[in-house]
């Protein structure tokens, strides 16, 4: 009579061990305004909107996709992209200013924080520049004021209509010192030569605009858009709030408040942005 042959215990082990099948990173991200989890490839389908019924956040997009978002496709020519900063000071904190902008281009792709060229925008020419946060917080260095100001000068030149979409949270560049001051008013000098010369400048601000950009070439606009619930001005509401002592209003430094207060034109969501500077353009007879 044969024997039963007991059954190996060891088998199912390695079934039981083995990896679970998790969600890929990056697939959900979490809305700062209505606090939901939503897909990521639902916000980038919605141009970088929040999808969520009575929402509207508005994410950070980068500047390759405000490019594509605003103007028509490959119709983008981009000037002075080998202009960047250099190290004037030989700035040092935790790392050396060199490595920084060196570490910035690597994560971002970005030469530097500004982006300036003509492109068209539903057929209309124009001069087209913006200021990425992801690259030192948008910050206004030596070369972003440059090119900056050679982008104003060259829609002098050519009569064309100059559309800046603002997000910078970090104002003046320390790490260049007077340098970087001194782009506010070389910016804003150019622009009232542009101004003077009868040309439009229309304002974009997104979240953020602050500091010496908003102080400078955000603030003087003939027409300023500002999208949904961004933050605009000089220093953040806390740094406000402690020096004044006292209670901000509800909302301060929001699109709205500034709308309220007149320091805004229309706040314009995502999605209209394009259709409503080619409106202003063609209103003006740009």
């Amino acid at each position: 009579m044969s024997s039963i042959q007991k059954p190996d215990l060891k088998s199912w082990i390695g079934h039981v061990k083995r990896k679970k099948r998790g969600v890929p990173e990056g697939l959900w991200i979490r809305c700062n305004g209505c606090k939901s989890t939503v897909f990521r490839k639902d916000v980038e389908n919605n141009l970088g909107v929040c999808p969520e019924p009575n929402c509207d956040h508005h994410f950070y997009v980068t500047a390759t996709t405000r490019i594509q978002q605003l103007l028509d496709d490959d119709s983008f020519e981009e000037w002075f992209a080998d202009l960047h900063s250099c190290d004037p000071l030989e700035f040092m904190d935790k790392k050396s200013y060199k490595q920084r902008l060196i570490d910035e281009q690597q994560k971002t792709g970005l030469r530097e924080a500004c982006v300036v060229g003509r492109g068209y925008m539903r057929g209309r020419p124009l001069v087209f520049g913006l200021t990425d946060a992801a690259f030192i917080m948008g910050s206004m260095g030596s070369a972003v004021g440059e090119k900056l100001t050679r982008a104003i000068e060259n829609a002098t030149k050519m009569k064309l209509p100059l559309v800046i979409v603002s997000g910078s949270g970090g104002g003046a560049r320390m790490h260049e010192g007077i340098l970087s001051l001194m782009q506010m008013g070389k910016v804003s000098a150019a622009l009232a030569r542009y101004h003077n010369g009868g040309g439009l400048f229309i304002s974009v601000l997104t979240n953020p605009t602050m500091g010496g950009v908003a102080a400078s070439f955000a603030s003087l606009g003939d027409v300023i858009f500002a999208e949904p619930k961004a933050l605009v001005g000089f220093a953040g509401p806390r740094v406000v709030q402690a020096t004044v002592s006292m209670k901000l209003p509800k909302g301060f430094q929001t699109s709205e408040f500034l709308l309220k207060n007149g320091f805004v034109d229309r706040i314009v969501d995502r999605h209209e942005l394009r259709t409503e500077i080619a409106r202003v353009i063609d209103y003006c007879g740009q």
